[in-house]
């Protein structure tokens, strides 16, 4: 233990003495002795100065958090006034006639025709297909973890899945590039065109390989580790008692976990979906690199298309006229707010589950 410093012990008999026991005048409480340790504190000052500047660094801090979010809004708010004034609420579902081909127009920065019908359903439709290919095994994968994969195997298989999350999307967009459209191109593709081309939604009409399946395939990767993160965490946070109760009762290992783990755990594994969605609905570079970029609405799965994201990350850097500028600054504003609303609702979902749940133990 360390010594009292020699300062301490001088000061010692500078310390108010109490008085004998039963001496205390009437109404007087005894004075309460004044440690060592204290008195040293106090002989440097009075640190209430301190105490008080760093209570409101700290308040700055947490306030710039909602300062950041409420100056982007407002510049994406201003900027978007003249496409706003213009097309109003007609920009988000409504097209325009070409007057040569008389086909509908959606987007025509040279004369002036803006709509933002085909990104949306651009985007919906490329988060739409990484949810179906990302949640059944994102949830696999967490229920392998949790409840079925041996113990020195969990650290690594976790480690591996969440670094997934760290990549770069830059890097799933050349990984896509150079691997999986030429995969899809070559061998994916022609069997869903031959197989299931009677639906409509494998038609023919883009031998690239680019288009939504292929946007889709690279935002399943990339959500993977987010749903399966989070399904894993509500999974844990669901008590023991609900398991061993379950198997008490005669159920299988497949009946315990269906009923006493993934029943408890929806509404959390809702959430992480939704915060998965909310990541597709975003994502920009890796979307960009295989989606085709085209601003027209097809049936077909396997034709171009665009997003949001993608649109603004193509045409921000070339837009000629203050309407064009004003047009992608409305996606964005439009992209802001669902990815806002979004998350928001998935982590009120997955606070839902896991409050008050003990920390789990590996």
């Amino acid at each position: 233990m360390a010594q009292v410093p020699e300062i301490l012990i001088k000061q010692s008999h500078l310390l108010p003495e109490p008085d004998p026991p039963g001496e205390q005048p009437a109404g007087k409480e005894a004075p309460r002795e004044v440690s060592a340790i204290r008195a040293f504190l106090l002989s440097r000052g009075n640190s209430a100065l301190a105490d008080r500047g760093f209570h409101w660094l700290m308040v700055l801090c947490a306030l710039s958090i909602f300062g950041i979010v409420v100056l982007i809004a407002f510049e994406l708010v201003i900027r978007s006034q003249l496409a706003w004034n213009k097309f109003g609420l007609d920009f988000f579902y409504k097209s325009f006639v070409d007057t040569y081909s008389k086909q509908p127009l959606y987007w025509d920065p040279v004369n002036g025709h803006f709509s933002a019908l085909p990104f949306l359903y651009g985007t919906l439709v490329s988060s739409f297909l990484a949810l179906l290919l990302a949640v059944p095994l994102a949830i696999g994968v967490a229920v392998f973890l949790t409840e079925m994969c041996p113990r020195w195997l969990r650290a690594p298989l976790a480690f591996i899945t969440e670094l997934l999350a760290a990549i770069p999307s830059v890097i799933y967009g050349l990984w896509a590039v150079f691997v999986l459209v030429p995969l899809l191109r070559e061998h994916v593709n022609p069997w869903l065109i031959s197989g299931f081309g009677w639906t409509g939604f494998f038609g023919d009409d883009n031998p690239t390989g680019l288009g939504f399946i292929a946007a889709g395939v690279i935002l399943a990767i990339m959500i993977l580790p987010i749903i399966s993160s989070l399904t894993r965490e509500v999974m844990t946070a669901v008590p023991q008692s609900q398991r061993e109760a379950v198997l008490a009762l005669g159920a299988t290992r497949w009946e315990m976990i269906r009923v006493g783990v993934l029943r408890n755990a929806r509404i959390g594994i809702v959430g992480a979906v939704i915060l998965g969605l909310g990541r597709a609905l975003g994502e920009t570079m890796a979307v960009t690199m295989v989606i085709g970029n085209s601003a027209e609405i097809h049936r077909s799965l396997l034709a171009n298309g665009s997003t949001m994201a993608s649109v603004i990350a193509n045409e921000f850097a070339e837009a000629s006229s203050d309407l064009h500028l004003s047009a992608l600054m409305e996606l964005g504003l439009a992209l802001f707010i669902v990815t806002i609303i979004v998350n928001a609702f998935a982590q009120l979902l997955v606070w839902a589950v896991t409050r008050g749940a003990p920390a789990p133990v590996h």
